[in-house]
């Protein structure tokens, strides 16, 4: 009995966690960006921007990032703006709805950092079919527990994603 209890006050205590991390944002980067793009919580307002999807992105070793909703203007045009991100991610849910959980900022040229945190690099050829680049992700929405800024999140699935209709 003292087992069970235990382990429920321990899944109870990393659920709120889990809830407080991903409202109040995991750092102060994370926050400004929560504030400069929360319009994206209706995915209506980035198809209204110009922001196209792409299929789900899942991670070899697991996670995800989900469907990125691309605006080809932004990534063009090589500017990082908190309130204009290259890419904003979606989390397929069972229902058919999209949950926005993070976004990404991209730019060819670099090094390349936004607040003073440092982009990640990616070569070329990579699987975007894209030159060299610089992209941060900001896990603005949903805890990741491998890191705000880090690509995959171990907490995001692509298995309720459907092809993207444009």
């Amino acid at each position: 009995m003292a087992a069970a209890a235990l382990s429920v006050c321990t899944a109870l205590a990393q659920a709120h966690q889990d809830a407080a991390a991903s409202v109040s944002g995991a750092s102060p980067l994370a926050e400004k960006v929560q504030a400069a793009n929360s319009r994206f919580l209706d995915v209506k307002a980035a198809t209204a921007e110009g922001y196209a999807p792409i299929p789900c992105a899942s991670g070899i070793t697991g996670g995800a990032m989900g469907i990125h909703y691309v605006n080809g203007q932004y990534l063009k045009d090589d500017k990082i703006d908190i309130g204009r991100p290259e890419a904003v991610m979606y989390e397929p849910m069972a229902d058919g709805t999209l949950k926005l959980v993070a976004v990404e900022y991209i730019t060819s040229k670099g090094p390349a950092s936004l607040d003073g945190q440092l982009f990640n690099f990616n070569s070329a050829p990579n699987r975007y079919g894209l030159g060299e680049f610089y992209e941060l992700h900001v896990w603005a929405w949903k805890g990741n527990p491998t890191g705000t800024f880090a690509d995959m999140n171990p907490k995001v699935s692509c298995e309720h994603a459907i092809a993207p209709s444009q």
